[in-house]
């Protein structure tokens, strides 16, 4: 193909991409509220940076966030003061950097999983294995929640792929003998760099995992000299190293200690937050994580281990199979940990599609593609379930396009199932199926949840009963950050004694029904009384618990 006809296509692609990825990430971006806990404490943090002009000290309320670096923040930052203000509950400007992580992760998917592959031995399948590649990043179930939550890990994914991507074009053109010019050296060094701001040494510690592998297996080191490594960690050092003591000195020298001892470390030996999960956790989620696209794992990984010998193949096993077995051992387990891997994933997966390869019925292959398939119709038809049965459980109504959303992913997954190794059939299916998902969840369900939205709710009857002389409001046994970002950060998060205290001369308080018996005792004695203005039932989904926050007024009785 000529090299103009080739951009033209290549383009033309990467416009259909991002359409694709709009019609998947926009519906609920505005409508759904900030979600607890991570998503409404990255809020907070950025508005308060907003709010006092102190952009290296990253504080929710009065404590300090020392644990990530400021790059996301950043970034929300820029976005909220070009889109919003400080003083609004938008979310959606807060999650636009999420978005357009996720769609530039999208885009170097493309891009970068097509320069390899023509570096590779099947050249002129490149732009149809990238092109499906993409689409099943794009359509991920992961993925499309990461664009919807304001937070580090979609930005970071768009850093992860380009660093990855670079690092590929360095080891398959090197084995080929072809020349690795300065520029995916430097694409390499940028993007080790951004990923470091965003989320400190991921990025690089799966690089590096990555070039080990290839490097142990191949017995031969010398292609890292694509990459220019003194010149380029120079250069990182250089991107790096004034945030980084800008940060340290602006934390009083608490932020290195912090975010490497008490979070990257503490994760590694033992589970943080309640968040443990014994070995092979992330194998079953990405069922659901990487759907629809998962229904192709099990011909993704025989096909590319048949041919672990080709630099491609090679490379993004080395990618995934070290890293993978790394977060299957680690203690503390969160589903997103794994979406690093995904693009690589991806394009295993939608290279065994264009390929039209096929397990066999009869070989053990082909018993493990059959399990997979069971699995992915169990997902499937929960996903189908959770549009009819959330509703229900936390809404007001069935709303028309759950029915129509569930009755449509049933009929979509049979067909899929039954077309799947037709190449253009099956991409068309596998992100209809996504779309189906994003716009009945993201327009008919979730926003309507009142029941699950506790602290929507709560900020709506605030508003109904404003404080009197604009006082902060007191919260007793509710202290969700989403709770914080909805009063606009005012509100005291305190026990019943120091509530009772605080309330001395009067105010409001939202009191959670397991605390008003302690709450009525500390009100009474300091002779104190409290009037019920409002109440709102609901699930605290953070813990599950099922609550009813009443909203009193205090007075000196």
């Amino acid at each position: 193909m000529p090299i103009a006809e080739s951009r033209r296509s290549g383009l033309r692609s990467s416009a259909l991409l991002c359409v694709l990825c709009l019609g998947l990430y926009l519906p609920g971006l505005t409508t759904i509220p900030p979600l607890d806990r991570d998503e409404a404490r990255f809020a907070q943090a950025t508005r308060q940076m907003l709010q006092t002009g102190d952009f290296l000290r990253i504080r929710f309320q009065d404590e300090a966030r020392n644990k990530k670096p400021a790059g996301i923040y950043w970034l929300q930052a820029a976005s909220v003061a070009v889109f919003s203000t400080a003083d609004s509950t938008a979310m959606w400007p807060y999650r636009l950097p999420s978005l357009l992580g996720a769609i530039g992760a999208v885009l170097l998917t493309f891009a970068f999983g097509r320069a390899l592959l023509r570096a590779g031995p099947e050249p002129a399948a490149a732009q149809r294995i990238a092109g499906l590649a993409a689409v099943l990043l794009a359509s991920a179930f992961g993925l499309v929640a990461e664009a919807h939550i304001a937070k580090t890990d979609a930005m970071l994914l768009a850093a992860v792929v380009a660093g990855q991507g670079a690092l590929g074009l360095a080891y398959v053109r090197g084995r080929a003998g072809a020349h690795v010019p300065a520029s995916v050296a430097l694409a390499f060094w940028v993007a080790e760099a951004v990923a470091v701001l965003l989320k400190g040494p991921v990025a690089p510690a799966l690089a590096l995992l990555t070039a080990a592998v290839l490097s142990i297996a191949d017995r031969d080191m010398r292609w890292l000299r694509n990459l220019r490594p003194l010149a380029g960690l120079a250069l990182a050092a250089l991107l790096i190293a004034p945030w980084v003591v800008a940060l340290q000195m602006a934390s009083e020298g608490h932020f290195l200690g912090e975010s490497l001892r008490e979070d990257l470390l503490a994760k590694l030996l033992g589970p943080q937050e309640a968040h443990g999960a014994p070995p092979f956790y992330y194998l079953l989620l990405c069922f659901a994580t990487f759907w629809p696209g998962s229904v192709l794992i099990v011909p993704a990984i025989a096909r590319a281990w048949g041919r672990h010998d080709m630099p491609v193949e090679r490379f993004l096993l080395a990618w995934i199979v070290p890293a993978w077995i790394f977060l299957e051992l680690v203690p503390t387990k969160l589903p997103h940990y794994a979406l690093p891997l995904y693009p690589a994933l991806a394009l295993l997966a939608g290279s065994a599609l264009a390929q039209g390869w096929e397990t066999g019925r009869n070989s053990w292959i082909g018993l493990l593609d059959i399990a997979a398939r069971v699995l992915w119709a169990i997902v499937t038809l929960v996903l189908a379930a959770a549009l009819i049965v959330l509703p229900l459980r936390f809404g007001n109504l069935l709303p028309p396009g759950a029915v129509v959303g569930a009755l449509a992913l049933v009929g979509l997954g049979a067909a899929l199932l039954r077309v799947r190794g037709r190449p253009v059939a099956s991409g068309g299916l596998l992100a209809g199926l996504s779309l189906v998902l994003a716009a009945s969840a993201g327009l008919s369900v979730l926003p309507g949840l009142d029941r699950l939205w506790l602290s929507r709710s709560v900020a709506a009857m605030v508003a109904r009963n404003p404080p009197p002389r604009s006082m902060p409001v007191v919260a007793v046994g509710y202290s969700e950050p989403s709770l914080v970002f909805l009063l606009g950060g005012t509100v005291r998060l305190l026990s019943p004694p120091a509530a009772a205290e605080a309330l001395a001369e009067g105010g409001d308080a939202l009191v959670a029904g397991r605390e008003e018996a302690m709450f009525r005792q500390a009100l009474a004695a300091r002779g104190l009384v409290a009037k019920s203005l409002d109440r709102v039932p609901g699930t605290d989904y953070s813990n599950g618990q099922r609550m009813v926050l009443t909203l009193y007024a205090v007075e000196p009785g």
